[in-house]
């Protein structure tokens, strides 16, 4: 017969497990210390590494991309605040305030013409025209984390991702599968027909007419009868100036 462990065995046994997980607790804890001061390590040369090129970081987009992404890496959000250490040594929460209000402006300014979607591409260059005077250049990552900014306060702005291009939404519009289907087909000539999307989409008449028109209806599009086909075009304002751009 097998003995059973008495008092002491148990005893014994559980005093062990204790040490072990002590042990791990000690453990942990070293690891964690030590990675909080590996952070702490990296943060402060992150700020010495900002003092050193914050000329670059203001005036150049291609830089302040890289070091909003060594930011990232050790959990510092430059643009979480217009206070503090960063917006003092950098500025950089007043460029991206200016920015997204620029942003804002653009985009109700030309609202009426594309029913509150535009291409980013076309944004930036709007950008950029309005800021000539400005020495500070506009990147579309600046775009991105302004818009980010805006999207935050609950404002309805967002980047929405149609074939290849990026457009910027303004308006609460919910676009489903069909809508973005045409936008992405629009891309080409910056327009679509009835018949274009019935071929291009194998989809039936109904279909086509009934996306087509729920897009004119929200004003992302605009119609266009002058051909001497007969062929009812659908021009879509936020990606044509861009397919003409490349066709010229």
């Amino acid at each position: 017969m097998r003995r059973r462990p008495g008092i002491s065995g148990l005893q014994t046994a559980a005093a062990a497990r204790d040490q072990y997980r002590l042990l791990g607790e000690n453990v942990a804890k070293i690891r964690t210390d030590l990675m909080k001061e590996q952070l702490s390590t990296f943060r402060s040369q992150l700020e010495e590494f900002a003092r050193k090129h914050k000329n670059d970081i203001r005036k150049n987009p291609a830089f302040r991309s890289q070091f909003h992404e060594m930011c990232a890496k050790v959990g510092v959000d430059p643009l979480a605040s217009n206070k503090g250490f960063w917006a003092e040594l950098l500025g950089i929460g007043d460029f991206y305030y200016e920015l997204g209000v620029q942003i804002v402006d653009i985009c109700l300014a030309t609202r009426s013409h594309n029913g509150g979607l535009i291409d980013l591409q076309e944004l930036r260059n709007l950008l950029c025209q309005r800021r000539k005077a400005a020495r500070d250049s506009v990147s579309e990552d600046d775009c991105l984390r302004a818009i980010s900014k805006l999207k935050a306060l609950g404002s309805g702005f967002e980047v929405i991702s149609v074939g290849k291009k990026k457009l910027v939404r303004s308006v609460p519009t919910e676009l489903n599968k069909d809508h973005n289907e045409i936008l992405e087909l629009a891309q080409a000539h910056g327009y679509v027909t009835v018949e274009e999307v019935e071929k291009q989409l194998s989809w039936s008449s109904g279909r086509a007419i009934d996306a087509l028109e729920a897009l004119l209806k929200e004003g992302l599009s605009m119609i266009d009868d002058g051909h001497k086909d007969g062929r009812r075009r659908y021009w879509f304002p936020c990606v044509a100036s861009a397919s003409i751009a490349a066709g010229s």
